[in-house]
């Protein structure tokens, strides 16, 4: 069984390199590995959109992967950064897995805000028409992303408010988009976001 592979770096400015992989739900679930370990640690990151997170273990080593099916199977809607929690975890090709959740305690997690408009994304005007782009990451809790036109040209910054206008609620990478863009105080930002399949705008 292939799981996505855990990323050793901390989190940065973009998200770790494991999220392009599917990872697998817990169909297998109904029958026990033979051997499980039980681990206490705190959620290290977790994205309900993309189906997993990871968990620093107390007593160090590598992360353990949560899914999110493995979560909801045993009665919690999702995980917070900085939550503690106890789990069963197996061990998987790649490393340890949670295969049943014993308890979590959200009271020490940390929700992730979601920025408020502010003039200055108010302000920005596209400098041309909808350009097809790709979803390089994008993080829902956070509430923004990435895009990119090629290895060679410079991130599209998209914030979540710029989805809900032409009703999307989420962006995968890898997707394709299009997108109309301004410059931001900081580099490229999206103005306007379509699904590849709506029709470009002429204004």
């Amino acid at each position: 069984m292939a799981i996505g592979t855990v990323g050793s770096g901390g989190m940065g400015s973009h998200e770790p390199s494991f999220e392009t992989q599917l990872l697998p739900a817990a169909e297998d679930s109904a029958e026990a590995p033979a051997q499980l370990t039980e681990v206490a640690g705190t959620i290290k990151w977790f994205d309900a959109a993309k189906g997993y997170g990871f968990i620093v273990p107390d007593g160090g080593g590598p992360d353990v992967l949560l899914h999110v099916t493995c979560l909801r199977r045993d009665g919690f809607q999702t995980a917070l950064e900085g939550a503690r929690v106890v789990c069963e975890a197996a061990r998987r090709a790649k490393g340890l897995q949670a295969f049943r959740v014993i308890s979590l305690d959200l009271s020490t997690g940390i929700a992730a805000p979601v920025a408020p408009a502010t003039r200055v994304r108010a302000a920005i005007e596209p400098t041309g028409g909808f350009e097809t782009a790709t979803v390089k990451w994008f993080n829902r809790l956070r509430g923004f992303g990435f895009l990119t036109q090629g290895e060679n040209g410079p991130d599209i910054f998209v914030h979540m408010e710029t989805l809900r206008r032409h009703g999307l609620t989420e962006l995968r990478p890898g997707q394709t988009v299009l997108v109309r863009f301004g410059n931001g105080p900081k580099g490229l930002m999206a103005t306007d976001v379509k699904a590849e399949d709506a029709a470009p705008s002429t204004h």
